[in-house]
């Protein structure tokens, strides 16, 4: 049986109406948990249940993308041989970056950062994901059809999928080595997927720092234009 072409938001129930007063109180407590939100790179190696990352992802699926073809595919990697593979791989391509790919002023606007090629955090952590952007799809598994504002999808999907991890009280790291192609290898992509960033998990080692370069943040007079 065929579905109708358009379902009334109101039957889904999938809005809630909330007044001025409440619309101001939840937007104001998201500020408040996201931006407790922190890159870390000292993690601890404690177990997070599969299934906390699995509710994240989902979450993550949700966002919405060009023609609803969900150009995505999210690699769960928990197995300690694929990190270990994943880490020598990535380290190999970080020490040519350091060693003179990545340029001057790239170097130097990481310096205040504190990185290096050498990248434990993707042992460490209990988990990564390996995010990936289908160049080809559709809205149903095994569909071949072309997509469309494949990054911008992906991006947003991945910002839903940072905020669902650090709402699940978890600890998050962006991670793009340069170029990310091992990973269609080590973990079986297909050549019509392309990685597009690798995310770290877990809960922070109780040393970890951050750098105080990354907790400056522009305030809202620099970021935002109201006309």
């Amino acid at each position: 049986m065929n579905e109708e072409k358009f379902i009334s938001l109101a039957a889904l129930g999938d809005f809630v109406d909330h007044d001025a007063e409440e619309m101001c109180a939840r937007a104001g407590a998201f500020f408040e948990e996201i931006r407790r939100r922190h890159s870390v790179r000292e993690f601890s190696n404690a177990p997070v249940p599969r299934e906390v990352m699995e509710r994240c992802i989902a979450a993550a699926g949700r966002a919405p993308s060009g023609a609803n073809h969900q150009p995505w595919h999210f690699c769960l990697i928990g197995d300690a041989t694929v990190k270990k593979t994943i880490r020598q791989a990535a380290e190999e391509e970080e020490r040519a970056f350091y060693a003179g790919r990545a340029g001057d002023e790239w170097l130097a606007a990481l310096d205040p950062i504190g990185t290096d090629a050498n990248k434990p955090f993707l042992e460490t952590a209990p988990w990564l994901i390996a995010v990936f952007a289908q160049r080809r799809g559709g809205v149903e598994a095994g569909m071949d059809k072309k997509n469309y504002y494949i990054h911008e999808s992906v991006g947003i999907a991945c910002g839903f999928l940072l905020a669902a991890l650090h709402h699940a009280g978890l600890a998050t790291l962006t991670h793009t080595p340069n170029p990310m192609t091992f990973l269609n290898e080590k973990l079986g992509r297909p050549a019509t997927e392309k990685a597009y960033l690798l995310i770290v998990a877990g809960k922070p080692d109780p040393a970890a720092q951050i750098p105080n370069h990354a907790r400056h943040k522009k305030p809202l007079s620099d970021i935002m234009t109201v006309f």
